[in-house]
C-alpha cells in the first residue's frame, strides 16, 4: 500500500470538501446580501468544517472518526430537513456532495493510521 499516496488523498480531500462548504457559505452570504448576524453561523460553520479538516493531520484516529462523524450527521440533518421548494436531484447532489467526501476522508485516514502502525510492527520484526 502507497502510505503517502493514502495520506496526500486523505488530507486533500478533506481540505477540498471544507474548503467547498466554506466558499459556498461565504458566496451564498455575500450573493443574497444577508447581513452579518445571518452570514456569520454559515460562515462560522464553514470555519469549524475547515478546523475539523485539520485535526486528523496531528490526532489520525481522532480526527477520522471525526470526520465520519461529521458526514453522517450532516448527512442526516440535511435529509431530514432540506431547503424547501429544492428538486430531488438537487437535494440528492447535495447530500451527495456534504457527505461523501467527508466520510471517505475519514476512512481513508483510519485507513492510513492501521496500514502505518502496521508497517510500523512489521519493519520491527
Amino acid at each position: 500500500m502507497n502510505l503517502p499516496l493514502l495520506e496526500c488523498s486523505a488530507r486533500l480531500l478533506a481540505l477540498a470538501w471544507a474548503g467547498l462548504w466554506l466558499y459556498f457559505f461565504i458566496v451564498e452570504s455575500v450573493a443574497t446580501h444577508s447581513s452579518l448576524s445571518a452570514a456569520a453561523p454559515w460562515i462560522g460553520l464553514g470555519l469549524l468544517l475547515f478546523l475539523a479538516a485539520w485535526v486528523p493531520w496531528r490526532w489520525e484516529i481522532f480526527g477520522g472518526l471525526l470526520l465520519i462523524a461529521l458526514g453522517l450527521a450532516g448527512g442526516a440533518a440535511y435529509a431530514l430537513n432540506p431547503p424547501a421548494g429544492l428538486p430531488i436531484a438537487t437535494r440528492v447532489v447535495t447530500l451527495l456532495a456534504y457527505s461523501v467526501p467527508s466520510l471517505t476522508a475519514g476512512v481513508l485516514f483510519l485507513l492510513h493510521h492501521h496500514a502505518h502502525a502496521a508497517h510500523t510492527r512489521h519493519k520491527a520484526a
